[in-house]
């Protein structure tokens, strides 16, 4: 997916006499957004076409499960009757907001891992003073991957304020950097949507681009596979760790949903809740590491995810099920460790396999370093 481009505080903005006129110079050094949001009458969508105008960005619409909420000439409405469906759908989740099972239910989204993203602007509607009930579902569901990012906030109202909405986001996505006010759009404003956009990009702190090492190499009965790393300081630590050489532990199936066991160092812990998932990498206990084919909900701290691979694909790569699983942590897929394998093997008869692994002795068969050099052994 290409790079995108964002507005930073400081750019230059072009004025013109038409809101569709409207546009904003961008820099490159900036990091990666997502757009994620719910229109119920499109309002929010018309305000979501008026902001990625203006920046370049991913877009994500939430659809909810019940489609009778999603046709114009729709039999239910949310609005029907003093708000009855809309309200007791806020109703439940006042209830009880901790149980997913209170939040109704939403389309699979097209975007599940959140890791490539920097920051990220949510655009929804506001019910009867509230964030509405669909997008309380998206954000219960997909908050613990935020964590860490800079986030954004546009409420579409009629003419209610949105302090209910803000405090709902505060609730719901925690441990982010808010990038500035919350913008409020109304019915007496929607028109010049396109301009209020326009002077809210200025006032907001977009993340810049990622420049810590964001990849790790994941090497299992000589497959290796990369893992997309989110940046906190677990992972800060764990990469200066891998800097001096690859790790390898010795990891058992658990659960029927991981693979996990000691990785013999602590590492800096943020806690959450986290509905982990296939390809996840999670750090348990400070001193643990755990890799997911499967679900599990408990308190972790986010390390990445594995790039690419279904969970039938992860089950195969994981040995899942089996014990005693050698795991090879590295900062290399192969050829870049060689050079760092050439720097530290400055003693006669040191061995390395191409993921810079020490070995007792030359292999038998396939490539290793022998002294910072290249061997093929047939």
């Amino acid at each position: 997916m290409k790079q995108i481009l964002l507005l930073m505080a400081t750019m230059l903005l072009t004025c013109c006499t038409k809101d569709s006129e409207v546009q904003a110079q961008t820099v490159e050094n900036v990091g990666k957004t997502l757009v994620v949001y719910y229109s119920y009458t499109n309002n929010c969508h018309e305000i979501v076409t008026s902001l990625t105008s203006q920046i370049q960005a991913d877009v994500m619409r939430i659809e909810p499960a019940d489609k009778t909420m999603v046709s114009t000439d729709r039999p239910q409405k949310y609005e029907a009757n003093n708000y009855a469906i809309g309200t007791a759908l806020l109703n439940a989740i006042k209830a009880a907001p901790n149980d997913a099972a209170s939040y109704p239910a939403i389309d699979p989204v097209s975007i599940t891992d959140l890791s490539q993203y920097q920051n990220i602007i949510i655009v929804t509607p506001l019910w009867w003073s509230q964030m509405a009930a669909i997008m309380q579902t998206y954000l219960f569901n997909y908050s613990s991957q935020m964590a860490g990012k800079h986030v954004a906030l546009i409420v579409s109202s009629h003419s209610s304020g949105i302090n209910g909405v803000m405090a709902d986001a505060e609730r719901l996505v925690k441990n982010v950097t808010w990038m500035g006010n919350a913008l409020w759009i109304n019915a007496s404003n929607h028109n010049n949507r396109a301009s209020l956009i326009q002077n809210w990009l200025p006032t907001l702190n977009f993340a810049e681009k990622q420049t810590t090492m964001d990849k790790m190499y994941i090497t299992i009965g000589g497959v290796t596979q990369p893992a997309t790393l989110v940046d906190n300081a677990a992972t800060q630590a764990l990469v200066e760790r891998l800097k001096d050489g690859a790790v390898t532990v010795t990891l058992n199936s658990s659960g029927g949903f991981e693979i996990w066991g000691a990785l013999g160092f602590s590492l800096p812990t943020s806690n959450e809740q986290i509905n982990a998932q296939p390809g996840d990498v999670i750090l348990y206990n400070g001193s643990n590491i755990c890799i997911f084919y499967g679900t599990n909900s408990w308190s972790y701290t986010r390390l990445g995810k594995i790039d690419g691979l279904s969970e039938s694909e992860l089950r195969t790569f994981l040995k899942a099920g089996e014990g005693n699983i050698t795991v090879t942590l590295s900062l290399s897929s192969g050829t870049t460790t060689i050079n760092s394998v050439r720097s530290v093997a400055t003693e006669n008869d040191a061995y390395y396999s191409l993921s810079g692994q020490r070995l007792a002795q030359a292999p038998a068969h396939g490539i290793y370093i022998e002294n910072g050099i290249k061997k093929i052994a047939r």
